[in-house]
Protein backbone atom coordinates (compact mmCIF):
# COMPACT_ATOMS: atom_id res chain seq x y z
CA UNK A 1 0.00 0.00 0.00
CA UNK A 2 1.74 3.34 -1.01
CA UNK A 3 0.97 6.33 0.92
CA UNK A 4 0.99 10.06 -0.61
CA UNK A 5 1.98 12.60 2.03
CA UNK A 6 -0.03 15.74 1.57
CA UNK A 7 1.48 19.29 2.14
CA UNK A 8 1.03 21.83 4.66
CA UNK A 9 -2.61 23.63 4.73
CA UNK A 10 -1.01 26.85 5.14
CA UNK A 11 -3.38 29.57 6.11
CA UNK A 12 -0.76 32.23 5.63
CA UNK A 13 2.05 33.74 7.10
CA UNK A 14 1.57 34.50 11.00
CA UNK A 15 4.20 36.19 12.00
CA UNK A 16 8.20 37.20 11.36
CA UNK A 17 10.77 37.51 14.17
CA UNK A 18 13.36 39.84 14.51
CA UNK A 19 16.03 40.21 17.24
CA UNK A 20 16.98 43.76 17.27
CA UNK A 21 20.21 45.19 19.06
CA UNK A 22 19.17 48.27 20.49
CA UNK A 23 15.10 47.98 21.51
CA UNK A 24 14.67 51.36 21.80
CA UNK A 25 16.19 52.37 18.45
CA UNK A 26 14.40 49.08 16.48
CA UNK A 27 10.58 50.24 18.36
CA UNK A 28 11.26 54.00 17.36
CA UNK A 29 12.32 53.08 13.75
CA UNK A 30 9.09 50.36 13.44
CA UNK A 31 6.88 52.73 15.00
CA UNK A 32 7.63 56.21 13.69
CA UNK A 33 9.48 55.52 10.79
CA UNK A 34 7.20 52.32 8.78
CA UNK A 35 4.53 53.37 11.04
CA UNK A 36 3.58 50.14 12.20
CA UNK A 37 1.18 49.70 14.64
CA UNK A 38 1.64 48.15 18.31
CA UNK A 39 -0.29 45.62 19.46
CA UNK A 40 1.18 44.33 22.37
CA UNK A 41 3.98 45.54 24.53
CA UNK A 42 5.52 42.64 26.95
CA UNK A 43 8.60 43.00 29.08
CA UNK A 44 9.94 39.71 30.22
CA UNK A 45 11.58 40.13 33.38
CA UNK A 46 13.20 36.41 33.66
CA UNK A 47 14.69 36.84 30.10
CA UNK A 48 15.48 40.65 30.38
CA UNK A 49 14.12 41.00 27.12
CA UNK A 50 11.28 42.60 25.46
CA UNK A 51 8.77 41.68 23.00
CA UNK A 52 6.86 44.14 20.65
CA UNK A 53 3.69 42.74 18.19
CA UNK A 54 3.26 45.54 15.52
CA UNK A 55 0.55 45.03 12.68
CA UNK A 56 0.81 46.35 9.14
CA UNK A 57 -2.96 47.67 8.20
CA UNK A 58 -4.37 46.06 11.31
CA UNK A 59 -2.82 42.81 10.58
CA UNK A 60 -0.11 41.17 13.15
CA UNK A 61 3.02 40.72 11.22
CA UNK A 62 6.28 41.65 12.85
CA UNK A 63 7.46 40.33 16.49
CA UNK A 64 10.23 42.18 17.07
CA UNK A 65 12.68 40.61 20.24
CA UNK A 66 15.36 41.97 22.51
CA UNK A 67 17.87 39.75 24.37
CA UNK A 68 21.02 41.28 26.55
CA UNK A 69 23.80 40.86 23.74
CA UNK A 70 22.07 38.75 20.83
CA UNK A 71 24.76 37.93 18.54
CA UNK A 72 25.25 39.53 15.21
CA UNK A 73 23.75 37.79 12.18
CA UNK A 74 25.71 39.11 8.82
CA UNK A 75 22.45 39.41 6.22
CA UNK A 76 22.81 41.66 2.69
CA UNK A 77 20.16 40.26 0.78
CA UNK A 78 22.44 37.98 -1.58
CA UNK A 79 23.86 36.47 1.78
CA UNK A 80 22.46 32.98 2.49
CA UNK A 81 19.20 32.66 4.96
CA UNK A 82 16.56 34.99 4.88
CA UNK A 83 17.17 37.70 2.45
CA UNK A 84 15.19 40.25 3.50
CA UNK A 85 11.88 41.65 4.36
CA UNK A 86 9.82 43.18 2.04
CA UNK A 87 6.41 45.65 2.32
CA UNK A 88 4.11 46.72 -0.36
CA UNK A 89 3.82 50.87 -0.85
CA UNK A 90 0.76 52.04 -3.13
CA UNK A 91 3.41 55.25 -3.77
CA UNK A 92 7.14 54.49 -3.42
CA UNK A 93 8.10 58.00 -4.25
CA UNK A 94 6.59 59.33 -1.16
CA UNK A 95 7.43 56.34 0.63
CA UNK A 96 10.99 57.18 0.03
CA UNK A 97 10.71 60.59 0.47
CA UNK A 98 9.18 59.88 3.76
CA UNK A 99 12.31 57.78 4.77
CA UNK A 100 14.29 60.24 3.56
CA UNK A 101 12.90 62.67 5.97
CA UNK A 102 13.47 60.31 8.86
CA UNK A 103 17.20 60.82 7.86
CA UNK A 104 16.50 56.42 6.10
CA UNK A 105 18.79 56.53 3.13
CA UNK A 106 17.41 53.60 0.39
CA UNK A 107 19.07 52.40 -3.15
CA UNK A 108 18.31 53.35 -6.11
CA UNK A 109 14.63 52.76 -7.33
CA UNK A 110 15.06 49.89 -9.97
CA UNK A 111 12.52 48.15 -11.94
CA UNK A 112 11.61 44.48 -11.37
CA UNK A 113 12.07 42.67 -14.75
CA UNK A 114 9.13 40.39 -14.74
CA UNK A 115 6.67 42.89 -12.89
CA UNK A 116 7.24 45.93 -14.30
CA UNK A 117 6.65 47.38 -10.60
CA UNK A 118 9.50 49.22 -9.11
CA UNK A 119 11.07 48.66 -5.54
CA UNK A 120 13.94 50.10 -3.54
CA UNK A 121 16.11 48.85 -0.38
CA UNK A 122 17.09 49.81 2.98
CA UNK A 123 18.19 49.07 6.02
CA UNK A 124 16.49 49.04 9.87
CA UNK A 125 18.72 49.95 12.72
CA UNK A 126 20.34 46.53 12.76
CA UNK A 127 21.00 46.73 8.98
CA UNK A 128 18.51 44.10 7.90
CA UNK A 129 17.69 44.51 4.46
CA UNK A 130 14.02 45.96 4.50
CA UNK A 131 12.35 46.68 0.49
CA UNK A 132 9.76 48.74 -0.66
CA UNK A 133 7.56 46.80 -3.60
CA UNK A 134 5.24 49.59 -5.43
CA UNK A 135 1.87 47.93 -5.09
Amino acid sequence: MTTTSQPLALAGVHHIAIICADYAASKAFYTEVLGLKIIREVHRLARASYKLDLAVNGQYVIELFSFPNPPPRPSRPEAQGLRHLAFAVADLDEATQRLAAHGVAHEPIRVDEFTDRRFTFFADPDGLPLELYEA
